[in-house]
């Protein structure tokens, strides 16, 4: 397992009009806090694509705890570990700063293919570094 957190913030354009993050906002937060992930470990998507290997998202379960207003600064962890022989699993949360509440906890289930092919993570040398399989 491997894990990794960001600091972000909320912008003014995010909110709805009850004043707080639009929903279908926390999945663009969630998404850059992987892709900041997967880069911290050396994971470069242009390099894995013209290598023929796509990570794609198969399913996303939030759970909406507390809202975030503009101008919160929050932290999205992202943790890692592997389900199954086929299946990786981002367990990740967003907490506000200012109270350390968490505002969302998410399982986002991301799935591996080389040239169209369903494969093992395990055979994604960088993947495999980052999940110590």
């Amino acid at each position: 397992m491997s894990d990794f957190s960001i600091e972000m913030s909320v912008r003014d354009y995010e909110l709805d009009m009850q004043g707080i993050v639009n929903n279908a906002v926390y999945q663009n937060y969630l998404e850059h806090a992987r892709h900041e992930f997967l880069h911290h470990h050396g994971i470069d998507f242009a390099d894995l694509t013209e290598r023929g290997v796509v990570l794609v998202v198969k399913t996303i379960a939030m759970d909406f705890k507390n809202s975030l207003k503009s101008k919160d600064k929050f932290k999205v962890q992202v943790e890692t570990f592997k389900d199954g022989h086929l299946k990786l699993i981002f367990k990740q949360t967003i907490t506000r700063l200012s109270d350390n509440k968490v505002a969302l906890s998410a399982n986002v289930t991301g799935v591996c293919l080389v040239n169209g092919r369903l494969v093992k993570p395990e055979t994604i040398p960088e993947i495999n570094n980052f999940l110590d399989l």
